[in-house]
């Protein structure tokens, strides 16, 4: 019965000290991704916290760190994601400030000024005193209010450009509807009324020169000698 309890007891100790050895395996590779992270290796940095997190999945630490790192490498839709999931499992509002006012940093980069707000709103409520995210939303407010007013410019723009667009088909289509003018069978074309009236002035010399063929001879002109 007694070496029973011993292999219990000895199994007992085994498995704290493992627990323990992966705690301290947690910590060191936060504190590794720390200093690289400090020296600019972002992507070594990131790797140890990937390794930390590995060990415990709900460690905020790690999660935060991660997001950090992979803000500094542009990657922002990954760092948000871990900024959220750190969010979601840190109790300490210090540190919860830290993670809000890092995603409203992001998100005022990526021109989401909205989502921006109220990221820094989330962590002055966990951090009152933080006279920096206090800047930042005063910016992302104002930044978020020219946003809106050039949506709004846009729209009108583009109301204005639909209305003239309607106006210009109603008049197109009243033109189609305007009988078109049809061609007189009975004008005269500008060549045809000269084609007469050479015709006639032809005529009339033919007839001048009969008439004087006709006439009796005088035996004098008409003509007056000064």
């Amino acid at each position: 019965m007694s070496q029973v309890r011993y292999i219990i007891i000895l199994a007992f100790l085994l498995l704290a000290n493992g627990n323990a050895f992966a705690q301290r395996s947690e910590r060191d590779y936060i504190r590794k991704g720390n200093k690289l992270f400090k020296d600019s290796f972002y992507v070594q940095a990131e790797i140890n916290y990937r390794k930390a997190l590995e060990l415990n999945p709900n460690s905020s630490e790690a999660l935060y760190n991660l997001g950090n790192a992979m803000s500094q490498q542009n990657k922002l839709k990954e760092a948000m994601q871990q900024y959220t999931a750190a969010s979601q499992v840190e109790k300490n509002k210090t540190k919860l400030a830290k993670i809000y006012h890092n995603a409203g940093v992001l998100y005022q980069a990526a021109k989401h000024y909205q989502e921006a707000v109220q990221a820094y709103k989330q962590s002055l409520r966990n951090n009152p005193n933080d006279d920096e995210t206090r800047y930042n939303l005063a910016l992302a407010m104002k930044q978020m209010k020219e946003q809106q007013n050039k949506d709004k410019n846009k729209d009108k723009n583009k109301d204005k450009n639909k209305e003239k667009q309607k106006q210009d088909q109603k008049k197109n289509d009243k033109q189609k509807e305007q009988p078109k003018p049809q061609p007189n069978k009975n004008q005269m074309s500008k060549e045809n009324a000269e084609q007469l009236l050479n015709a006639a002035t032809q005529d009339e010399k033919q007839l001048q020169e009969k008439m004087k063929k006709r006439l009796p001879n005088q035996g004098r002109n008409l003509d007056k000698d000064w």
